[in-house]
């Protein structure tokens, strides 16, 4: 390991699996101190389990509460915060508004901005004391391909994560130019728990039970690659570190080179 955090503070939100795990286990061997919040009570068990050098705060992103608790355990360990990352997420498995019944758009639309954009905003409303009183401080949301690209998505996630990029660029005009504001907008990935939602009969679905899903991943990336949250974690790394220290308001995009269409 190349040691590009060492002395950093991180939160991360969302720490339990995919991505936010990943971020976590790759900060920690980079050199930071982390600290996590997570809404599953058997992830947290078993963060705190495996890693009993990080504080663990079990709650719900979604709220103020969770948030500011996860930040005083952080700043209470570690003596302070340097990066906040959020890597809370659902999705609609492709539902269009076609698909989706005129009485549970409302609760749909509540459910998929609460989880994906309002969390993102109350982890940051949290953190921002910490960060202000922090070291060269930033903080990394997750968007995803579909912040860019329709298909990826149905019409409630694709234009959430819209939102998510527009919440990266709106924050880092605000916050500079002490906070650096950054995204990371991964392409489908593999070892992931994102589920679907609830107020549509999809929470216990798993995007990354989707029967082929590697092959298709990769067959439609013109790297032909299924990349992994390990992969996606990396990008978090760099933008957490002092070498991305003029960056701020940008996305980096780890899929694939997917904008660039289907290889022949």
């Amino acid at each position: 390991m190349t040691g590009w955090l060492e002395g950093k503070r991180a939160l991360v939100v969302g720490a339990g699996s995919g991505i936010g795990r990943a971020v976590v286990d790759v900060f920690r061997a980079e050199g930071a101190k982390v600290a996590a919040l997570e809404r599953d009570q058997e992830k947290c068990e078993t963060l705190r389990r495996q890693l009993p050098d990080v504080p663990v705060v079990a709650g719900d992103a979604t709220t103020r509460e969770a948030n500011e608790r996860a930040v005083g355990a952080a700043i209470d360990a570690h003596g302070g915060l340097d990066t906040l990352v959020n890597c809370v997420g659902i999705f609609d498995f492709y539902r269009g508004i076609g698909d989706i019944d005129a009485s549970d758009l409302p609760g749909a639309f509540d459910e998929m901005f609460r989880t994906n954009v309002l969390s993102h905003l109350q982890s940051v409303k949290a953190a921002l004391p910490g960060l202000r009183a922090g070291t060269a401080p930033s903080i990394i949301l997750t968007e995803s391909a579909s912040s860019f690209y329709p298909g990826r998505g149905g019409a409630l996630y694709v234009s959430s994560k819209f939102a998510v990029r527009g919440l990266v660029a709106a924050l880092a005009h605000e916050l500079a130019p002490q906070i650096r504001v950054n995204g990371v907008a991964p392409g489908g990935t593999l070892g992931t728990d994102l589920r679907g939602l609830a107020s549509l009969g999809l929470g216990g679905v798993r995007l990354d039970d989707t029967p082929g899903r590697a092959q298709e991943v990769a067959a439609r990336t013109p790297l032909n690659v299924a990349l992994t949250a390990e992969d996606h974690a990396w990008s978090f790394v760099f933008l957490a570190s002092d070498r991305a220290r003029g960056i701020t308001g940008e996305t980096v995009r780890p899929d694939g080179g997917f904008g660039l269409g289907a290889p022949r």
